[in-house]
Order: C-alpha cells, then sequence, then structure tokens
C-alpha cells in the first residue's frame, strides 16, 4: 500500500517538519515500509542494483581537535596514535586496485604532520599510479589554498560531516575553538573549487532533536552535496558522551530512506557504524535507499587504532577478506557490488 505522506515527499523532493515527525514516530509497519520501498524504487531508478565500493583508508589516528564524542580527539589519553607512512598508503592503494577497488577514501584525523606538501605528494603519486581512480579525502578543515592545492594534485571527492546544521547544537558538540561558521564556509569552498563534497551527521547524537535533524534536511537539500554520511551515534569510551545513549538503527534507515526522497542522486554508504549496531545493518542501510559501502583497505594491525566509537567491526579482516564479505553480502539481497569509480550521477 502506497503511504501519501512519503509519496507527498517524493513528489515534492522536500519534507516539511510534521511529516519528519510523522515519519520518525510512526509505528506503522505498512508506513515505514512504504517509506523503504519507494526509498530503494528511487536509487535503483537512478543507479540500478548496484552497490558502489570505496576502499577506505584510514590513514592517522592523530587529530588537533578535540570533539566531544570522538574516540581520536586530543585530549584522549588511552588512544592508540599511529601514521601510515606514504609507502604504507601506498600499498593499501596498490592491494586495493588488485582486488578491483576504483575509488580509495584517504580519512583521518586533523593531523598536523599531513600537511600540504606530504599529502600533495601521496595525491600526486596515487593520481599517476591509478589515473582511472577516484581519490576522496576526508581530513577535516582544512585552508581554502590547501583544499585548492589538493585539488590541483588529483583529489576528485572531499568528505567533510557538517555534524549538525543548528549552530547551537555544534556548539554543544563541539569545543570553543571549532566553528560552525568555519565548517559550513569550508563546505562551500570545496563545492565551488570543484570537488564531489560529502556532508552528514551523527543519528542520536547528544541534544539533537526533531528540529535540528530538520534543518539537517534542509541544508542536504538546498546544499546537495554529492554524497551524505549518515551512521547511529555510537559513544566512545573515555569522552565526555561515553554515558550517553546510542543512537537508533530504525531511525538511522527512516533518514536514510527521506535523505533520498529529496535528494534522489546522492551516493548515500550505508556505515559501518550500522553495521556495528546490527549485524544486519549494511544491508538493511541498501534496502533503505543507500547505495555505497566501504570495505576496510587499512593495515590490519592499525584497524582497531582508528577507534572514533567503540566495539566498530571489521578491525581484524584482511582487505580481501572485506571485498568478498561486501560482494557476498550485498548479492544475498539482491544487489552488485560495482568495480567502476561510482560517480555522482546528477
Amino acid at each position: 500500500m502506497e503511504s501519501s505522506v512519503v509519496s507527498e515527499i517524493r513528489r515534492n523532493g522536500d519534507i516539511t517538519l510534521g511529516q519528519l515527525r510523522q515519519l520518525l514516530a510512526s509505528d506503522d509497519e505498512a508506513l515505514v515500509k512504504n517509506l523503504f520501498e519507494q526509498a530503494r524504487e528511487v536509487a535503483d531508478g537512478i543507479y540500478g542494483k548496484r552497490v558502489f565500493i570505496r576502499g577506505l583508508i584510514e590513514i592517522s589516528s592523530h587529530c588537533k581537535n578535540d570533539c566531544l564524542y570522538c574516540g581520536l580527539r586530543r585530549s584522549q589519553k588511552g588512544a592508540v596514535r599511529y601514521r601510515l607512512t606514504d609507502e604504507q598508503i601506498l600499498d593499501c592503494c596498490e592491494k586495493g586496485y588488485r582486488l578491483g577497488f576504483r575509488t580509495f577514501v584517504m580519512q583521518g584525523g586533523e593531523d598536523a604532520w599531513f600537511d600540504d606538501e606530504r599529502m600533495v605528494r601521496i595525491v600526486s603519486e596515487v593520481r599517476h599510479r591509478y589515473p582511472d581512480c577516484a581519490i576522496t579525502l576526508s581530513l577535516g578543515e582544512r585552508s581554502d589554498e590547501s583544499y585548492q592545492r589538493l585539488f590541483d594534485a588529483g583529489a576528485n571527492r572531499y568528505l567533510l560531516r557538517h555534524e549538525t546544521a543548528d549552530k547551537e547544537h555544534y556548539e554543544k558538540l563541539h569545543p570553543s575553538d571549532m566553528s560552525f561558521d568555519n565548517r559550513m564556509h569550508c563546505l562551500e569552498t570545496l563545492k565551488t573549487i570543484g570537488y564531489q563534497v560529502g556532508c552528514g551527521f551523527m543519528v542520536g547524537s547528544p541534544f539533537q532533536t526533531v528540529e535540528t535533524i530538520f534543518k539537517d534536511l534542509q541544508f542536504i537539500r538546498t546544499f546537495k552535496p554529492h554524497m551524505v554520511g549518515i551512521g547511529p551515534f555510537i559513544p566512545a569510551h573515555d569522552t565526555p558522551f561515553a554515558d550517553q545513549p546510542q543512537g537508533s538503527v530504525e531511525t538511522t534507515l527512516r533518514l536514510l530512506s527521506i535523505i533520498r526522497l529529496i535528494h534522489p542522486h546522492v551516493l548515500l554508504p550505508a556505515t559501518t557504524a550500522l553495521g556495528t549496531l546490527h549485524p544486519l545493518g549494511r544491508e538493511r542501510g541498501i534496502m533503505a535507499g543507500a547505495n555505497v559501502v566501504m570495505p576496510n583497505l587499512s593495515p590490519t594491525e592499525h584497524r582497531k587504532d582508528y577507534a572514533i566509537y567503540d566495539n566498530k567491526i571489521c578491525t581484524g579482516d584482511e582487505a580481501a577478506e572485506c571485498r568478498n564479505c561486501t560482494e557476498y553480502r550485498m548479492r544475498a539481497i539482491g544487489y552488485e557490488t560495482v568495480v567502476d569509480r561510482g560517480d555522482y550521477r546528477s
């Protein structure tokens, strides 16, 4: 049975606060089922029954910031700190390329050791060796000039979660030396330069309300990022939010579907956080409208050290195991993993 509220959101490419409240609070199984089905229908109509894989390389667990929710925050005394060498990063790319990955995602904390000179050298070498691949960076806030230099060196995409589109909420999640306005400026700059840009937020983060989520959705609708990464909030031990409740898998799935309906062409990951909280979390994310998964290419000896939250899955698997497991899981729900760059389709 088709729901009128879901059809209206799909038709308008927009959602009202009242509609959001209804969808997040509803215990009507038929309504929720229709939400997932319509989102999946939209995604299939644009991208087919194809799931894009990205090879994740976690290059550094050092971070200058002290975000209240993060297990890699500056003052996290128990965190294990590491940095991959240029050679280790290139080795991860080589293994990934042989396994069929055509997008590499280099992710890390805001670590000054990975300055422009070092990152330009790494990006340029990856671009030289793998000209048919997309290079994605997720290294936090940098200067406008830095973003431009990395783009000129060959980076194609940049992922920077906005965390929340509500300034007051942002300031409750971050220390006073971090700026909501600068985070938004960085996203605008990245898009102006020409990157394919990703933003996103945690579902169920402390102090989040339906109103702040509504602001997130309206930001996504108007900014039109190429990718949106959302996942349930998972507390990290020894952080100020260690005792806060984790986010809801069910709410995350509903929001994935809503994002697909209001921004149909978006590249939408089924995140590791979903898989951490539910054994079929990533599969359920795909069935709710997601179309990207990110198996880990990082060296196994450092997987557990990139502990942005507790109990993260897939910390012991070799790259080939991650790749094969992902393919098997997607095939089990009727989807194929695709070995091309998986670019945004406008």
